[in-house]
């Protein structure tokens, strides 16, 4: 699977994979594809630095990249306890009640919360890219648009490339315009965070707006028929993340999630705010539903959402409480039906998309007769 930006990136196969793991983006890296270190869940600079620093002795002198969440525009002054005073008590007492009705038990006396989505602060990924520029990453992507100018010119000081997600052409012309190098079409089937357009319609639209810019596809591909495709439709690579949710590398992914994963199918996600504040695709669980209940009392706006709700998914994931439990994941959940190393998600990747290829050039072929 190669193109002219997986060859630029020195990568066998044009194959983006965006994970949380380190092991995950290693073994990604490894097989030939390009492993991209999702940042959000770092808050502190050292944390980052040990998985770097574990990154870079495993990926076996391959590239690898990271993923970090910041906002094209500065908010100055803005502390996380400014942020938590905006929130309203009586969305703490519905998180309380909620929690209460299901009997998810309190954390230990002392015992801190885990993850908090501080990560889409501004300063906390600025204290990351200090800390990513001192390795050899090649790609820097932002989850949120186009990072900020300066963040965009630092990274070309150090031969970085730069992307960013796009859920429409508009937004993806706006990524051209800021200097951006590649444009990731992320359709409304991806996991996490999408907009209203699907792969099919958004890639060869995003494609034509920015061209010549490389385009990866992203939402819903999850099989080597699906890669082609979207080669077919103009993209220079995929961008996959769900798929590798369910690979024996993610350790860190809880047994209860992995069999929620595993058990669901492509209709049991849904696209809610319950989770940041802004739509994002995730397993449909009755967590999701009470948020998204009329009768409750509504989500709130990025990031009150995520520093509300963090505390009470800290809770959820400890104790496995599984009728509340669940995780971002595309409608692509529903191919996720076995665990499988890295290596063995890519020998299919690579298959099917040599037998779809052939089947075209057949196609072809007779068509040309």
């Amino acid at each position: 699977m190669q193109t002219e930006l997986s060859k630029k990136l020195g990568v066998e196969h044009a194959i983006f994979g965006f994970t949380p793991f380190p092991a995950v983006a290693a073994a990604i890296s490894r097989a030939g594809g390009f492993g991209v270190l999702g940042a959000v869940r770092y808050t502190a600079p050292d944390e980052l630095k040990r998985d770097l620093d574990w990154l870079e002795a495993h990926v076996e002198g391959r590239p690898y990249g990271l993923d970090v969440v910041m906002p094209a525009k500065k908010v100055e002054g803005v502390t996380e306890a400014d942020v938590e005073a905006m929130i309203p008590e009586s969305h703490r007492q519905f998180v309380r009640d909620t929690l209460a009705k299901y009997g998810v038990p309190e954390l230990a006396e002392g015992e801190a919360s885990g993850w908090r989505i501080t990560g889409w602060m501004e300063q906390v990924a600025r204290n990351q890219l200090d800390v990513a520029f001192d390795y050899p990453i090649r790609l820097l992507a932002n989850a949120l648009g186009s990072p900020p100018a300066d963040v965009v010119a630092r990274a070309h000081e150090h031969n970085v490339l730069v992307a960013a997600l796009a859920g429409s052409a508009r937004h993806a012309l706006k990524h051209r315009e800021a200097g951006i190098d590649i444009v990731v079409a992320q359709g409304y089937e991806a996991g996490g965070h999408t907009g209203d357009i699907a792969s099919m319609v958004l890639t060869p639209e995003v494609v034509d707006a920015v061209d010549p810019l490389p385009v990866l596809a992203a939402g819903g591909i999850g099989s080597g028929q699906q890669a082609a495709a979207a080669l077919a439709l103009g993209a220079q690579g995929v961008w996959l993340g769900s798929i590798w949710l369910t690979v024996t590398e993610a350790d860190l992914t809880s047994p209860a999630v992995t069999r929620k994963l595993l058990a669901a199918g492509s209709g049991d996600t849904v696209r809610s705010r319950a989770l940041t504040g802004k739509p994002a695709r995730q397993l449909r669980t009755e967590w999701t539903d009470a948020w998204d209940d009329p009768a409750g009392p509504g989500t709130l706006p990025m990031p009150l959402q995520g520093l509300l709700v963090a505390d009470a998914l800290t809770r959820i994931q400890k104790y496995e409480v599984e009728p509340l439990l669940g995780t971002p994941v595309g409608q692509i959940v529903g191919r996720m039906n076995s665990e499988r190393s890295v290596q063995a998600v890519f020998d299919d990747l690579t298959r099917g998309f040599e037998k779809a290829v052939d089947r075209m050039i057949r196609i072809a072929g007779r068509s040309g007769k």
